[in-house]
């Protein structure tokens, strides 16, 4: 019981395209997001003396500026993901349904 529609829409060429597209650069940002997290898990691991430097004369170690840009750097990634999702990947799927809709 396969839907006519469903199979258009996958046998469309800019339905592998959007597939393409959108799984490359979500393994991108996956793959940067890794890096910055276990950077950060590596560096509290290994190099504690580093993180634990004071800030200036306060209480403040260079630690907690560094962890908080690793959830600054993810929100600036989930809003380029969003940014690319609200343009490029919901035009390519108008197109889509435009075409298969005929």
């Amino acid at each position: 019981m396969s839907d006519p529609i469903v199979d258009k829409i996958q046998n469309h060429p800019k339905y592998n395209e959007l597939q393409s597209k959108r799984n490359n650069f979500g393994w991108l940002l996956c793959i940067l997001m890794f890096i910055v997290y276990y950077g950060y898990i590596g560096l509290i691991a290994f190099n504690k003396p580093f993180l634990g430097q004071p800030i200036g004369e306060g209480v403040t170690s260079l630690g907690i500026p560094i962890g908080m840009g690793v959830i600054l750097f993810t929100i600036l990634i989930t809003g380029i993901y969003v940014n690319r999702a609200n343009s490029e990947y919901d035009a390519l799927t108008a197109e889509i349904l435009e075409d298969v809709s005929k």
